[in-house]
């Protein structure tokens, strides 16, 4: 079984290299590793090229934003799963793919999703907590109703199934795209590990754009459920805010 890790950054020299050292460092041998970089102007490059020697492709041009960064990612992709481990973020353990392949390596056909959870990281590296939305039990395309509950990081899709970003989406894409894989899988398998260590430092595209990125999600929860489901599940988000 073969990953295709893909690391989208710019400008990301504060927290690349505890993205590098998780990825290069995982004890799972076949894998491939992307970092498509946005033309940096900080010590970024400097910083990946001391890892060149693990690094399977490197692409560094200007884009037009985080998702069609992810696109360029996707078509150099050759793996039979990818996976978005972005500028900050890392793989909870060093032998996290290597869990993973040997609670799905046997399957055949493969999984189309694998997902698991997601722990809380700060600048300093250190875990705080755990991601408020959890995985369920057994995911499927509808389980997003929800909200996004398996973390981007955390979400495994077989390449076949994986379609480019939407574009049109500026700030919530990555939700569009695990719904429209989830709705090709068969098989969508739970690992009930902690997969991923997500950096929230409050200065994501998502955080500093948050109206843009709800009416986004609205948009593409009314694309997929319909509007009468969105408004009823929005309405008990907005419950469910008050009694917090």
């Amino acid at each position: 079984m073969k990953f295709s890790v893909i690391t989208i950054c710019y400008n990301a020299a504060e927290v690349i290299e505890r993205t590098l050292e998780s990825v290069t460092g995982q004890s799972w041998a076949d894998k491939e590793y992307i970092i498509i970089d946005g033309a940096s102007k900080d010590s970024t490059l400097d910083i990946i090229s001391r890892y060149k020697d693990n690094i399977d492709i490197l692409v560094s041009e200007p884009d037009k934003g985080l998702y069609d960064a992810m696109n360029k990612g996707l078509k150099l992709a050759t793996g039979d799963y990818v996976l978005f481990m972005n500028a900050g973020d890392r793989f909870h353990e060093t032998t996290t793919l290597e869990q993973i392949a040997a609670q799905t390596g046997g399957f055949n056909p493969l999984p189309g999703v694998i997902y698991g959870n997601t722990a809380l990281t700060n600048l300093a590296g250190e875990i705080y907590g755990m991601r408020r939305l959890s995985p369920p039990e057994r995911l499927n395309w509808k389980s997003f109703k929800n909200g996004m509950l398996v973390c981007h990081q955390a979400f495994y899709a077989r390449r076949d199934l994986a379609e480019p970003y939407d574009l049109t989406y500026r700030f919530s894409a990555d939700v569009d795209w695990c719904i429209r894989v989830m709705k090709k899988a068969d098989l969508l398998y739970n690992t009930h590990l902690i997969v991923a260590d997500y950096l929230e430092d409050g200065s994501g595209v998502t955080i500093d754009n948050r109206k843009a990125s709800l009416k986004e999600r609205f948009a593409i929860m009314r694309k997929h459920y319909g509007l009468v489901s969105t408004l009823c599940h929005h309405a008990w988000f907005a419950v469910r805010l008050l009694f917090k």
